[in-house]
Order: structure tokens, then C-alpha cells, then sequence
């Protein structure tokens, strides 16, 4: 038996005596640490209501535990590059987590469930790939990067990140590509070799999220049943719609992925066909500025 393997089971043998609940608490530690870079007392308190003493003993323990995981810098535990996670996560979970508040670890603890079908997406992305990515958008860092095209294979990159993207297929980062010169997107998988740039400047004002006019301004579409679909009502009722009409509100740079991830037909003359065209842009000319309009099923520019 190696110094390591013997050093994770006695890890495992440790974090199996602990409490369904204090479990949870240092999964969130380790969540806060992985994909922020830093938890402080005060977050854990607060997540799980728990006194001063209590949240102190967590986070003394998972240091106790994972050496190379934290260092304790100005009350806070902080992220070290030799970190290596103690519990798994799951990355729709972790995801899920960084885009809505929810606890990400998969601990064993969770509460009752209704039988259901949720299947995974079929690409997952690298999680210290992603922790990279999110330590950058909280901290407001630089990244350097090899990102894999597919039209032009791969290429470096310095991106000033800012935001998750959805695009109801796959993750990307909308940031600031200092190799382009203006704000895009990035498939979060196709991103290798993710590292902060420490030696480089700064992000500038133009670089951050405030001057991302395309993520700012918002757009206001209105869906209805496709002219071509038998029984409209049964459209109406599926996407509650409210006069045979579905107002949605989506930022520049993301509507077009929305319209293609459902597939609205965003054709001028609602010209598209096939059982999975359910839905027309009533006035396809609302997409007209958005910098996202040409991933729309049909739309011309």
C-alpha cells in the first residue's frame, strides 16, 4: 500500500463516521474552496444556520483533512493549486449549484425522491477545467487557454471571463477574448490547458461584463403555434400561453440559442417543417439586433 492510498482511506474511513449533516457542511466547504477559490466562517453559518463554534470545527476539519487543498489566509480558507477533491461532485450538480445557490456535493444525504427520469447530458465538462473558469469570474482574473475549433483546430487564447452560458445543449463561458478582440462565446469542453495569467494586465472596463452590450440589453420575442401544426390550442396549453401568445425576455447574446434549443421558427415566411417545429417567431425582425439571431432555426439576417 502506497503513503496515498493510505492517506485517502484514512480520509474515507474518517469522513464515514461523520453525521449525514456535517458531511453536507464540508462538501460545501470543498465546493466553496474548488469553484471560488475561498470560504470564510461566515458562509458556512449562514448556509446551514449553525452556530459560530459548530462552523469553526468544519472548517478546522476539512483543513485537518485536506492539507493541500486550503491554506487559512485573513480568516478565510483559500484554494491551493494542489488540491484534489474529497467528495464527488457531479457536474450537473456543480453547475446547477453555481448557477442557482443549490448545494452541489453528492454526499449521500439527499431526501426522498419521486421515481423520474432526468438523463445527464451527453458532454460533461472537466471540473477543474470549470473551477478554473468560475475562480476567474468571481476574482475577476485572466486566463490563458487552448481552445479547439472546429473550423480552425486548435488555437491560444486570453480570455477575461464573466458568465456561464446554457445554451440547452452545452456549457459555454461568455467572456472577453483578448485574442479576437470583443466579447463571445466558448464551449466550455473544447477549452484545455485552462491557467490564470498572473504576469499579464489587468481586465480593463471595455472588458468586463458592464461593456458586454450584447449580454445587457434584453429582448422581448413573442412565440406562437407554428401556422403549420394541427390543433394550436394543444401548443397554447403545453407552453401556457396567454392569447395564443408566449412573451419570453432574453439577453442579445443568448436568444438565439433559446430558439434553437426548442426549435422556433424564425424564418420570415414561417417556412419551416417537421414534427419538432411546434413554435414561430411572430415578428422574426425582434431578433434583429441580437448578436445570437443567426443560430436562429431560419432566421435571415
Amino acid at each position: 500500500m502506497t503513503a496515498e492510498t493510505s492517506v485517502v482511506m484514512e480520509q474515507e474511513n474518517t469522513i464515514a463516521t461523520l453525521s449525514a449533516a456535517q458531511r453536507l457542511r464540508l462538501a460545501f466547504i470543498e465546493f466553496r474552496v474548488w469553484f471560488y477559490g475561498e470560504v470564510a466562517r461566515k458562509q458556512v453559518q449562514e448556509r446551514f444556520e449553525v452556530a459560530t463554534a459548530a462552523g469553526t470545527r468544519d472548517l478546522m476539519l476539512y483543513k485537518q483533512l485536506a492539507p493541500h487543498n486550503v491554506s487559512y489566509e485573513q480568516k478565510q480558507y483559500r484554494y491551493l493549486p494542489t488540491f484534489h477533491p474529497l467528495f464527488q461532485h457531479d457536474p450537473d450538480k456543480v453547475l446547477a449549484a453555481l448557477t442557482t445557490g443549490t448545494t452541489a456535493a453528492d454526499t449521500g444525504t439527499s431526501g426522498e425522491t419521486i421515481s423520474h427520469a432526468a438523463p445527464k447530458r451527453l458532454n460533461q465538462p472537466d471540473l477543474n477545467t470549470l473551477a478554473t473558469v468560475t475562480r476567474a469570474i468571481h476574482k475577476g482574473k485572466v486566463l490563458g487557454l487552448t481552445y479547439l475549433s472546429m473550423k480552425k483546430g486548435p488555437s491560444p487564447r486570453v480570455i477575461v471571463p464573466h458568465s456561464l452560458v446554457d445554451s440547452g445543449l452545452r456549457w459555454h463561458i461568455r467572456a472577453f477574448d483578448r485574442t479576437k478582440g470583443h466579447f463571445r462565446d466558448l464551449v466550455l469542453t473544447r477549452m484545455e490547458d485552462v491557467h490564470t495569467l498572473a504576469d499579464c494586465s489587468p481586465p480593463s472596463p471595455q472588458e468586463q461584463i458592464s461593456a458586454d452590450t450584447q449580454w445587457n440589453r434584453m429582448f422581448t420575442l413573442t412565440l406562437i403555434p407554428h401556422p403549420s401544426r394541427p390543433h394550436p390550442e394543444v401548443i397554447a396549453k403545453d407552453f401556457g400561453m396567454q392569447d395564443g401568445q408566449l412573451k419570453v425576455s432574453l439577453r442579445g447574446a443568448v436568444a438565439g440559442y433559446v430558439m434553437r434549443q426548442w426549435q422556433v421558427d424564425c424564418s420570415p415566411n414561417a417556412s419551416m417543417r417537421g414534427h419538432e417545429v411546434r413554435l414561430r417567431l411572430a415578428d422574426p425582425t425582434e431578433l434583429r439586433d441580437a448578436g445570437s439571431a443567426p443560430l436562429a432555426p431560419g432566421y435571415v439576417s
